[in-house]
């Protein structure tokens, strides 16, 4: 095998570390939506203890 061909074979089977600014874009997603779906439930409970009393 050629130097060149096996120095590529090393480099394609490192393992890749964590990229933390997609970890951080999830979590901004996860938060975000979990905030969305409190205020949705929220809403929804205003707006039927309203119509209710």
């Amino acid at each position: 095998m050629a130097p060149e061909v096996a120095a590529e074979a090393d480099v394609s089977t490192e393992r890749q570390k964590p990229d933390l600014l997609g970890i951080a874009c999830l979590a901004t997603m996860g938060i975000v939506t979990v905030a969305w779906i409190g205020f949705l439930i929220w809403g929804a409970s205003a707006v039927l203890s309203w119509l209710t009393s």
